[in-house]
Formats: structure tokens, sequence, C-alpha cells
């Protein structure tokens, strides 16, 4: 618009000077997909009305891990990923404070009775980086193994923009695991790789190696017995986060360990009977 000195979006793409020509059909296509929707007979199309779910909305004041509301609410984490489409990543935007997050009917109340009581570091333990001179969007995004695009995005800056030294970035990658990776193999590659950044000391622990294909996971998983493994809880860790690491289930985390409910604690050791752990290994921090 400024380029053109106009206004009209019709006006704008009488040309291709100003727009490229995937941008100035995009337009006229949803524009078509919206008239055929709201007239689905007139088309051809019989089309069943679509069953909206119930919902509450409850309003973010700081960044939320989609885990740990999921836990609190005690729904699957792709029940919220369904209601709110637009979250591409493990968390709710970082940088807004005013963010509505839509939940299942019934589950708003207590959603808001569990962030009156936390701290921005239960909501969402956020990974940071500080410039060092001389590093850019491209290579620091290569240092630690994130998309460019994700690492600009996340901080509100372009792909192109200068850093200075001490600037500080915030990380788009989960703690402890990646759930919206669509490759389970590589998100267990990156908890490898995100608990030694995190932890910064040569504490050991059982991590499932990724597999290099699923059948074989499930190859795997069906011969593999059930191995002990002492997990020691890290920050910003879950119950749901630590039973998908090692492949098991939140109830069977609870029950070897004999919890009443989904409150873990930092440094407090669980034992897990991992389908995917190395067979004999018992660590214990």
């Amino acid at each position: 618009m400024k380029r053109s000195g106009k206004e009209d979006f019709w006006d704008i793409s009488a040309s291709s000077r100003y727009l490229p020509r995937e941008t100035r059909n995009y337009v006229p296509l949803i524009l078509a997909a919206i008239v055929v929707a709201r007239n689905p007979v007139q088309y051809g199309l019989d089309i069943a009305p679509v069953v909206e779910p119930l919902t509450d909305m409850v309003r973010l004041s700081a960044p939320a891990d989609l885990r740990r509301i999921a836990e609190w609410i005690d729904v699957p984490v792709q029940a919220l990923q369904d209601l709110n489409p637009e979250l591409r990543r493990w968390t709710t935007p970082v940088r807004m404070t005013d963010y509505d997050l839509t939940v299942p009917m019934g589950k708003a109340e207590v959603l808001s009775a569990r962030l009156a009581d936390a701290t921005p570091a239960d909501l969402a333990p956020l990974n940071r980086y500080s410039v060092r001179k001389g590093e850019t969007i491209a290579t620091i995004a290569r240092k630690l193994k994130v998309k460019r695009a994700d690492l600009a995005q996340a901080n509100y800056l372009s792909e192109r923009s200068s850093l200075v030294p001490g600037q500080q970035l915030i990380i788009p990658r989960a703690p402890a695991l990646l759930l919206a990776a669509n490759d389970r193999g590589e998100a267990e590659a990156d908890v490898t790789t995100a608990d030694k950044a995190d932890t910064g000391r040569s504490e050991r622990e059982t991590v499932v190696p990724a597999a290099p294909t699923r059948r074989a996971a499930a190859s795997r998983t069906a011969t593999a017995e059930p191995a002990r493994v002492v997990h020691r809880v890290k920050q910003g860790e879950t119950l749901s986060s630590i039973a998908q690491k090692y492949n098991t289930s939140v109830a069977a985390v609870r029950s070897s360990n004999k919890l009443p409910g989904n409150t873990i604690k930092v440094g407090q050791h669980l034992t897990i009977l991992s389908k995917g752990a190395v067979k004999g290994s018992s660590q214990a921090d």
C-alpha cells in the first residue's frame, strides 16, 4: 500500500508490480470459498453442519506450556491444540500478556484456580540465550538447532534483523519434549540435546534413543521388556512429558510411585518402568 499509494486490494492486484501472483490469487480464492461455504446447496454440495464443541475462554497473563495446562485440567494436549489451532508450538505466544485460551466447557474454573497460584516459571520455563558479539539469527539458529524462522518469530524479529551483544533471545523449543514435532524420532533426539544444554552438569539419565522408523519403533516396543529407570525431575517437566519421554503412561508413573495426583517437584526421584529404555539400566542422580 505504501509503495503503490493505493488502499484497495483490487487496484493493487491489478498488476504484478506490487504483489506476487500467489498473493494476487490467494485473496479471491478465499473469498470464493466463503461464498460457496455460505451457499453450499446452490453449488451442488451436501455438507453436514459442523457441531461446534462447548468451550470456555480463559485469559492468560503470561506464556503457558500447553502440557502444563493439559495436565492441570486433565485433558489431552491434542484437545487443547484442536481448540486453539493457531498455536503451532508447545507454548502460547511468548510475548503476549493477554492471551485468550479456549478450553473445554467446565474447565475454565479449574484452570483459573491453578493460574491464581502459579508463577511464570510454573507456567512456561522458557529457554533464553544471550547474544554474543558477531552472532546473527542464522548462526544462533544453527548453533541451537532450531529453525531460523521460528527463532525470529518467537522474538518478534525478521530473519535479517541485526542483533547486539547481550541481547536476550527466547528459544522456541520445549525444555523436555517437542509434542508438536511431526516426527517422533526427531523430538526424542532433541530431548537429549536440550537436556544436556539445560542442565549444564554431568548428571546421568537414561533417554530413549530415537528410532530410525516408526515400524522399527513399534517392533522394539512389542518385544522389549519394561526396564526400571530412576528419573530425577527437572525444572519444567510434568508427569505427561516424563511419561512420553519413557514411552509409558501417566497412570503407570503414578502407580509405580504411589502418587495421589499429578503434582511433582523439581529434584524428586521417580521410578519408571520404561518400555523403551535400554534393558537393565537403572540410574539414580
